[in-house]
């Protein structure tokens, strides 16, 4: 039993080294509220992470009533009891004193407290009216990465079949939409090929835009333990910051923001030039190789170098590294995701796999991971706006089937067209055709690109805005209907990790007040509404998680997502990682083992897109190209970025996040350890670029774009020359002006800066891609406007920001991941 009395200073833990092929040790980790000790929890409740896309399994502790701690899960596959930071302080939020207990709507102007009825009429009234008036096209849902799997099947029945609307999309577009696309590109259907399982065996891990050490803590554990211990694998880090990761690899690629294709190409060149590839592989399994030959054949690592900045004689160490590895696990996240020609990107890191035949054996991993705890449901639920089970839009069958499913009429399902993602949901509203948005479990009035242009949106008397959540967040407040959601230990349900490893979290205590579980809220909605299959039944039949569970296991039947094998009972066990089948009971580790039968075009999710402009591949382009069903490997010419430094703005701004936060902090902001170790934001920049502007750690700075200006406190850390980076979590809940920037003032969310514009295949905006300039606002000391007025220095632990340009343990604050 590990209970270490710091791990904000220490994230990871003690090691336990361990040896290739050998089973990862089990480590034990803690927390328990002050006074509380294991002989006063009176109940140990099942669940699992909802705080970011490991899925580290864990007991929640019960006492009188209320959560009191957690406890890791030893026996779990993904995490061997270990926890994260998150994972052992983020649960303090379920009882922070402004979570949402009533509903409330909007009268003259105010949000005031209502019943359910009330608030839920409401919303059902202006559906029907807009349905009959505008139709479903004015009707949109913008969801999230932190519900349960059968919350979102619910939610895709309703949006898709109940009220036939094209506009459903979560925010998971912001952080795993390239991941989907690029497995679609490469094997014909989403599913991560790898497992957790691979870190035991590779002799080779790369980590592509990926802080996994900040952002995947846990699985960064038992990269330490191997690292540690005997024969360890050699390590490739492509990231621009010197992250933990950074510190630890034998080589670390630092490429200028937007050139991640060039670098790729010309790790595939040289992999491709010296004869390092599985030709009998390739041949059996793959089309498209010579294509991609003879596109990679002039881009030489002098070529990448003088794009990239990057020395040419690490490009080819970097190339030696991968074509000389024997098991090569790689990851990829959101320094490629969020970046310039992402999915051209993550396709080509798909490409070093197959090329090497480095897949469907131990240690021999691929992961396009995910940003979010169950952002794999949206995308096999359809909460994204793709049709539920991986089934393919363009595919009269694969509609079909699903309509046999719902027992509704195929034309009934919305698939003219490619589903609606949600930055052009935010366009129809921005334009007025879309008149009805419904926001649950995401607060974009941070997180998406522009804010200034979003708060306008969400701000527009003929827009009506429902929002679902725990909070009063930046989103809610300008919202004419606000929900109170339960959440993670006060409902029940399942979600699925970034290694398809599905687990189930059960209901430790009662939600707060009149707070209900968004499963609950749906099914209310969907009563109200009286949608009705074609048979004039209910739309939707069931009223609980487990029958929504047995539901989606119906629908996930046959596809690349089967859930049929698996049970609320055998979960109770621990994680269990899909497709999980009558064949397979005890789930399957690593996928593609024998071929890519889910590429076939009778039977795959996506038929493609052009790799540049993103045009659809039509079903007898993709059936002539690609007939037999095998991997497709495409190639991707490398294009200048949209919008690049100038005299004007002469850096480079990449957003990312912090160990000790998630998304917008309405959860880890409300936990004290969490808040204190990074209670407000800050910019980076290497010690070069601020001796240039004569600036000093703790200044005060001003980070402009040609889109806004925020306000932070400078840290030099080491980081490529030309580049500042700023964490994106913090908005405005905790400051006197409640959802927007100090009137007149630079704001404080790196979202008032960031551009809208989105890579042409995933539709993923990029984070990492905007022009800035960094300029002195006040020195060192001088306390920040805001710091005055009730925020900023007045919070618990503030000063930790001010003082330092590394945190505790002497990593840097935050990640391009």
């Amino acid at each position: 039993m590990n209970s270490s009395p710091d791990r904000i200073a220490d994230p990871w833990g003690v090691r336990t080294p361990y040896a290739p092929g050998d089973p990862w040790p089990a480590r034990t980790d803690l927390h328990l509220a002050d006074g509380v000790t294991e002989e006063d929890v009176e109940q140990w409740v099942p669940s699992a992470s909802i705080l970011h896309s490991n899925g580290d399994a864990m007991d929640i502790a019960v006492r009188d009533g209320r959560i009191v701690g957690v406890r890791g899960r030893a026996a779990d596959r993904v995490n061997r009891g270990r926890l994260g930071p998150k994972d052992l302080y983020g649960w303090q939020a379920n009882h922070a004193p402004d979570r949402l207990t009533r509903p409330l709507v909007r009268e003259n102007g105010r949000l005031v407290e209502t019943d359910w009825d009330t608030a839920l009429d409401r919303v059902a009234a202006r559906t029907r009216t807009l349905l009959d008036e505008r139709g479903p096209g004015s009707v949109g849902f913008y969801t999230s990465g932190q519900l349960f799997l059968e919350e979102y099947y619910t939610l895709s029945v309703l949006a898709h079949a109940g009220v036939r609307t094209n506009h459903l999309d979560g925010n998971t577009r912001l952080c795993t939409a390239t991941a989907a696309e690029a497995l679609k590109e490469s094997f014909g259907s989403d599913g991560q090929p790898g497992s957790y399982e691979d870190i035991d065996h590779a002799d080779t891990i790369a980590l592509f835009g990926h802080n996994m050490a900040e952002t995947q803590t846990v699985l960064w554990m038992r990269v330490l333990d191997r690292l540690e211990g005997s024969d360890p694998p050699r390590l490739l880090c492509v990231d621009p910051r010197y992250t933990p990761v950074a510190r630890r690899a034998d080589v670390h690629l630092a490429p200028r923001p937007g050139t991640n294709v060039a670098l790729l190409n010309a790790l595939l060149h040289e992999i491709i030039r010296t004869g390092r590839i599985d030709r009998a592989y390739v041949d059996a399994h793959t089309v498209g190789y010579d294509e991609l030959a003879a596109g990679v054949e002039r881009c030489t690592p002098r070529w990448a170098a003088r794009i990239c900045d990057v020395p040419a004689a690490e490009i080819e160490r970097a190339a030696d590294l991968l074509g000389d590895a024997r098991r090569l696990t790689s990851t990829v996240l959101q320094g490629v995701y969020q970046s310039h020609q992402a999915s051209a990107a993550a396709v080509q890191v798909n490409n070093l796999h197959l090329i090497r035949g480095m897949l469907g054996r131990p240690g021999c991993g691929l992961m396009q991971m995910n940003g979010q705890p169950t952002a794999q449901n949206t995308r096999e639920c359809g909460a994204d706006g793709d049709l539920p089970g991986f089934r393919n839009w363009q595919n009269d069958r694969h509609v079909a089937e699903l309509a046999e499913i719902w027992n509704v009429e195929p034309d009934g399902i919305p698939h003219h067209g490619p589903p609606t993602h949600a930055m052009q949901m935010f366009r129809y509203a921005e334009q007025g055709s879309l008149r009805l948005l419904w926001i649950s479990g995401t607060n974009p009035a941070v997180s998406l690109p522009e804010l200034g242009r979003i708060r306008s949106i969400l701000a527009q008397e003929r827009l009506f805005v429902v929002v679902q959540d725990l909070f009063l967040n930046e989103t809610a407040q300008l919202a004419d209907v606000v929900l109170p959601a339960a959440t993670w230990g006060e409902k029940t349900g399942t979600f699925t990790n970034a290694d398809r490893t599905v687990h189930l979290s059960e209901k430790a205590v009662e939600p707060p007040g009149e707070a209900r579980a968004d499963l609950d809220i749906f099914l209310d909605f969907a009563a109200r509404m009286d949608f009705r299959d074609k048979d004039g039944g209910p739309l939707i039949g069931w009223r609980d998680p487990q029958e929504a569970f047995a539901a989606w296991q119906r629908c996930s039947a046959g596809r690349p997502c089967d859930y049929t094998g698996l049970s609320y009972d055998k979960l109770r066990d621990g994680g269990i990682q899909w497709p999980c089948t009558e064949d397979a009971p005890d789930g399957t580790a690593r996928l593609y083992t024998d071929g890519f039968d889910h590429a076939h075009p009778d039977r795959c999710e996506s038929y493609g897109k052009d790799m540049v402009t993103g045009a659809t591949v039509t079903p007898v382009e993709y059936r002539s190209l690609n007939p037999d069903g095998k991997a497709v490997i495409k190639a991707a010419e490398y294009l200048p970025p949209h919008e690049d430094a100038s005299a004007e703005y002469p850096l480079q701004l990449i957003t990312g996040r912090t160990v000790y936060h998630f998304h917008t902090r309405t959860k880890t902001g409300r936990a004290p350890e969490l808040n204190a170790a990074a209670p407000d934001v800050w910019a980076e920049i290497s010690p070069a670029e601020a001796a240039a502007q004569g600036l000093a750690d703790g200044d005060l700075v001003r980070v402009t774009t040609p889109r806004g200006v925020i306000e932070a406190r400078l840290r030099t850390v080491v980081i490529r020359d030309g580049v500042v980076f700023v964490p994106f979590h913090y908005g405005y809940w905790d400051t006197p002006e409640g959802h927007r920037p100090p009137d007149g003032r630079p704001g404080r969310a790196a979202n008032e800066t960031t551009v809208t514009d989105w890579d042409p295949l995933s539709k993923q905006p990029l984070f990492k891609t905007a022009a800035a300039r960094v300029t002195l606002a006040a020195r060192r000391g001088t306390p920040r406007r805001q710091d005055t007025d009730g925020a900023g220095t007045n919070r618990p632990g503030a000063d930790r920001t001010d003082t330092h340009g590394t945190d505790t343990h002497g990593t840097d604050l935050g990640s391009t991941a």
